[in-house]
């Protein structure tokens, strides 16, 4: 078995100090223990397993990818293992960590300015004319349903697994919308009181449009590959009940909290997810756990200021 049949079945463990005392269990799964660090390897291997299937990507072929980081080292995972060329679009925003560890695997990395999603210079515009322009196979984790469908079929399944007996509540934040509407869907069958909800950074429109219909107010947050302004087609809002806000100083402090006192070695997204399960289970109500995913690992920010 290669590395890729590494990808997924990771754990789910309590968050034993910083949900003690709450009404319910938060559960946490660990996806940054993935071969790549983060839970973006199952989308990688996903899209592209489907796009050979359908005979659109053929041996020796590039794949071009707009990227916070995470998509694109999973997506040089595979492209290693199946002999592709990589080619990652990534915003200014993003860490620096992440574009080496995107050019040590090999991948060749563009960064353009953080443009709105109607500027030809956002990074999603820029990946998708490259692909035109050149013929390369464009990844699409925003719009692809092989996005949603892996974490219905892979993530949401294990989650049945090892929970035992129903699930109060899944909490995790949209950054393609994927995780979300994949194991929220696949919950809500089996389960329809289980509470799907949306962790979104303050400055993030998504909260508002998932609470009515109209995306919030537009702002600046430091939190990675979580949150936007403009909905991405795999973000499904009838999978959604309801959204927690949180602001990057509680996403971060959370974050090293999770590291310090769990031994959780994440990024500070799983912070975001972490701080709004604990609001979650904090209210009560609920017929079982939260369950919250830990996105990605610590080591692509650790020279941002955050994790000092």
């Amino acid at each position: 078995m290669g590395i890729l049949g590494s990808v997924g079945r990771t754990p789910l463990v309590a968050l034993e100090r910083v949900g003690r005392g709450l009404p319910v269990a938060v559960l946490a799964k660990c996806e940054h223990l993935n071969p790549g660090g983060s839970i973006k390897d199952r989308i990688a291997v996903a899209i592209v397993d489907d796009a050979e299937g359908r005979g659109v990507l053929r041996p020796g072929m590039t794949l071009i990818e707009a990227t916070a980081g995470n998509t694109g080292i999973g997506l040089a995972l595979v492209a290693a293992a199946r002999g592709y060329g990589l080619v990652c679009v990534m915003p200014a925003k993003m860490s620096a960590d992440k574009r080496q560890a995107l050019a040590s695997l090999g991948a060749q990395v563009i960064v353009t300015a953080n443009a709105p999603p109607d500027s030809p210079e956002n990074f999603q515009n820029v990946a998708r004319a490259l692909a035109r322009e050149r013929g390369w196979f464009l990844a699409d984790q925003f719009n692809n349903p092989a996005n949603v469908r892996v974490h219905e079929e892979t993530t949401a399944a294990e989650l049945l697994e090892q929970v035992d007996g129903p699930i109060g509540a899944f909490v995790a934040g949209a950054g393609t919308g994927g995780t979300i509407s994949g194991v929220g869907r696949r919950l809500k069958q089996e389960y329809p009181d289980v509470r799907i909800v949306l962790a979104d950074p303050v400055g993030s429109g998504l909260a508002g449009w998932v609470e009515t219909g109209t995306l919030g107010a537009d702002g600046a947050y430091r939190v990675e590959g979580i949150g936007a302004s403009k909905v991405p087609q795999n973000l499904h809002r009838e999978c959604i009940d309801s959204a927690e806000r949180v602001s990057d100083e509680e996403s971060f402090a959370m974050a090293r909290r999770l590291i310090r006192e769990e031994g959780l070695l994440v990024g500070g997204s799983a912070g975001t997810n972490v701080a709004a399960a604990l609001r979650v289970a904090a209210r009560g109500g609920l017929a079982g756990p939260v369950v919250t995913v830990l996105p990605d690992s610590w080591d692509r920010y650790r020279t941002c200021e955050w994790l000092q």
